[in-house]
């Protein structure tokens, strides 16, 4: 499918926000749904620039042209044409954030493993989401690189040193990288003080019970 499912959006959006890249890669662009939302919540939520005036490089890679709209146009700065196999060693640029959002799925392990290699090569950091539980597909809308190859896995991202995992019911997400320590933590202090909030919450709900129980009590 050239689109992924909605159970992982506020996770990738917030990952790519915390990242505020400055030059970002989606490689697979599809319906060009990413594009999109980080052209939206990093240009337009982030800057006064004038309206369309796009001050950051959002480039894309995708081996099937018949995806492309005007639309695409529109949203990327630039867009490969190719298999990211092929593609990726061409590129000289340096970018903040590569984006893999149920690309690495239609790779066989090995041939993973050689993107991934060159995603490190011209990005600072990868932003990586797959399916837990792969479902069998061939091609989709005439397209053969929409084939499922190989389930990928935690276990096989593991030999990545620098580089979390984030929760989700559907999704294996993983972020690797320069800037991944500083991301992580974000998210964990975050993520502390949300559950602090909620125990403050429940004590005091707590003592409100008690106090209308108590008064209950005390009127029969």
């Amino acid at each position: 499918m050239p689109s992924s499912h909605p159970q992982q959006l506020n996770e990738i959006i917030d990952l790519i926000i915390l990242t505020d890249p400055q030059k970002l890669l989606d490689i697979g662009v599809g319906f060009g749904k990413y594009g999109f939302l980080s052209r939206e919540y990093l240009e337009m939520w982030n800057s006064g620039n004038e309206y369309l005036k796009w001050t950051r490089q959002i480039d894309g890679i995708e081996a099937f042209e018949a995806y492309l709209t005007p639309l695409h146009k529109q949203v990327y700065s630039k867009i490969f044409h190719g298999d990211a196999m092929q593609v990726l060693p061409t590129i000289n640029e340096r970018y903040d954030l590569i984006l893999m959002i149920d690309v690495l799925e239609h790779f066989t392990f090995e041939d993973g493993l050689k993107v991934l290699e060159q995603c490190r090569r011209c990005g600072r950091n990868i932003l990586i989401s797959v399916p837990r539980s792969m479902s069998e597909q061939g091609d989709v809308y005439g397209n053969p690189y929409e084939a499922h190859k190989y389930n990928w896995g935690e276990k096989d991202l593991a030999f990545i040193k620098d580089k979390f995992f984030l929760p989700n019911e559907r999704s294996v997400i993983c972020y690797v990288g320069e800037d991944w320590q500083k991301i992580s933590s974000i998210i964990k202090k975050r993520n502390t003080h949300k559950r602090l909030v909620n125990i403050l919450e429940f004590f005091r709900l707590k003592k409100v019970v008690k106090l209308i129980l108590r008064k209950n009590h005390g009127n029969k």
